[in-house]
């Protein structure tokens, strides 16, 4: 069996002006980052889409993640080559890979098998550069802040209520705390710090939901970078940093448009995990697509519980963007694992196993509905699935009056998906997206919907913290950051704070450790349990087995 990147090496691309072409964008608006991978200059959207119609807007998510694999990435890009087989003109919005998964545990992010975005390799690697230069612009404003204090502090800024950190895409656990500003008067003032992963960074968040380039400057310059000794808010337009900022971003800002193994195109554009971030590719990469084609697949991250609620009450509320279809994907493999079958014996046919882990995506199921949103159960095939096995899905699917479509584009790519992409135009057409609703009001309390979140979608039994948080909680609202949603880090791997508690387990605490101010990102995110904004790398990393072989072609990424 051929693995990802061989199925993928062997693959026939288009000129990247070919694909540009077959969504109408011209070749005046078309750079090149070599043959097969172009950015599209935003100036298309004011001067040739304006007009146009929106698409639909399909999302996929999945059940909660677990070591057997769902296949997200891989039914997204299968389900847009499926959509294409049916003659349908359709494209894909997706989240750049981080570096650090890729070398770490998680691996890729460019789908699998015969569904796939290409080029594979460059993908997952450095692509365009744009992480290299939102990382750039974060570690920059870092700069301007430590440089401020050092020459003269005239606004008069606490060192020890800095909140802004440096970030590096790649897991590196021993920057979670440092200090700065060692080794003598020249070097700074010394102080407590830290690094977050480049994913988790505010100006990634700001990235992804800025909807041009005026707007990403506004959110840039709204930054709290922390606080004066006074306690008043320092916000990063006060360090004249918003100018700098933006042209660093320039060019990373543009859309990048890539295409699937079956030549349909991509945009992939920003990569803010869904676990510690708000999980969505970019607001601009959404909205543009919209304009150039009439559906337009997008996924969120890891499970429903976490990428879709994240999409749907903070990326939709921020955008005025509303999916017409829902699918979550879900594998026998996984669900056996959530009705408590190890990794080593998924091999074999377990039906009782199987219909303990439907729990788990029945809960996530209910969950998108109370958004008054209609979703679809994607199976994603594997060559070991038993027909008893199929059977029971559907069987339960169909009991909640649930579409359900079992999809082999893994194996056969577009044309395996064909039944889902029939299912999905199906449910669009018949969507009405007036009845899409929030999980939770602007002007509710911050602890309300923290709680609201915890209770609806984790089924928890209340939600806990020290007065710390609490405090902090108020001080945002008095400030004036009441109405702003919660962004929620938690471990993907449950609906409660436990990564071990699989299935749907309920009556649960969801803890806060700690409440932090995105200004510029416009929302509030809620660090929950152990989950951390730095990951580290495995017992073993993706990256022992990664090298170039005599032909100089890469391999061990996955």
């Amino acid at each position: 069996m051929k693995t990802d990147i061989e199925i993928a090496r062997e693959a026939k691309p288009k000129r990247i002006e070919e694909i540009a072409s077959s969504i109408g964008i011209s070749g005046e608006y078309l750079e090149h980052y070599g043959k097969f991978k172009g950015k599209v200059n935003l100036s298309i959207n004011d001067e040739k889409l304006k007009d146009q119609d929106n698409g639909k807007l399909i999302l996929v998510t999945a059940i909660s993640p677990t070591p057997a694999g769902e296949g997200k990435t891989t039914t997204s890009v299968g389900l847009v080559d499926g959509l294409c087989h049916i003659g349908k003109k359709a494209m894909i919005c997706l989240r750049e890979p981080s570096l650090g998964p890729c070398f770490g545990m998680k691996g890729g992010a460019a789908g699998g098998g015969h569904a796939q975005v290409i080029p594979m390799a460059d993908i997952n690697l450095h692509f365009t550069g744009d992480f290299h230069a939102i990382g750039a612009a974060h570690n920059l404003l870092s700069a301007l802040v430590d440089n401020h204090i050092h020459w003269s502090n005239d606004l008069d800024i606490d060192p020890r209520r800095i909140t802004w950190k440096r970030v590096v895409d790649m897991n590196d656990r021993s920057l979670r705390e440092v200090t700065c500003g060692l080794g003598g008067t020249g070097n700074g003032i010394p102080r407590q710090s830290g690094f977050d992963i480049t994913v988790a960074s505010e100006i990634m968040a700001v990235f992804c939901l800025a909807t041009d380039a005026d707007d990403l400057k506004k959110r840039i310059g709204n930054i709290v970078i922390g606080y004066s000794r006074s306690n008043e808010p320092i916000r990063a337009k006060q360090l004249k940093a918003d100018g700098a900022l933006s042209v660093l971003l320039q060019d990373a800002f543009q859309p990048n448009l890539v295409q699937t193994l079956e030549n349909n195109p991509a945009f992939i554009h920003g990569g803010p995990f869904a676990n510690i971030a708000h999980g969505c590719n970019s607001v601009i990469a959404t909205k543009s697509a919209l304009k150039l084609a009439d559906f337009v697949v997008t996924e969120a991250g890891f499970g429903a519980d976490l990428g879709a609620e994240k999409f749907l009450n903070i990326k939709c509320r921020k955008s005025n963007i509303k999916p017409s279809c829902v699918v979550i994907v879900a594998t026998i493999r996984a669900l056996k694992m959530h009705g408590g079958i190890e990794k080593a014996n998924l091999k074999n046919e377990n039906v009782d196993a199987l219909k303990k882990g439907l729990v788990n995506l029945e809960r996530h199921i209910n969950n998108i509905k109370k958004f008054s949103l209609t979703p679809i159960v994607a199976i994603n095939s594997f060559i070991l699935d038993t027909k008893k096995e199929i059977s029971a899905i559907k069987d339960f699917c169909k009991s909640l009056k649930v579409e359900v479509s079992e999809s082999t584009h893994w194996a056969d790519g577009g044309k395996g998906a064909k039944d889902l992409a029939k299912k999905v135009v199906k449910i669009c057409k018949n969507s009405k997206k007036k009845n899409f609703k929030f999980l939770y009001k602007d002007d509710q309390s911050l602890w309300s919907k923290v709680e609201t979140v915890a209770k609806e979608i984790y089924k928890a039994s209340s939600i806990t913290s020290d007065d710390n948080v609490k405090k902090q909680l108020k001080i945002f609202e008095d400030n004036g950051y009441g109405k702003l949603p919660v962004c929620i880090a938690k471990t993907q791997y449950s609906f409660s704070v436990d990564p071990k508690l699989k299935g749907a387990p309920s009556g649960h605490e969801i803890s806060i450790r700690e409440v932090r101010l995105s200004s510029g990102a416009e929302f509030i995110v809620v660090v929950c349990g152990s989950i951390m904004t730095m990951p580290g790398l495995p017992r073993v990393p993706a990256a022992d087995k990664i090298r170039l072989n005599k032909k100089g072609d890469i391999e061990g990424l996955f």
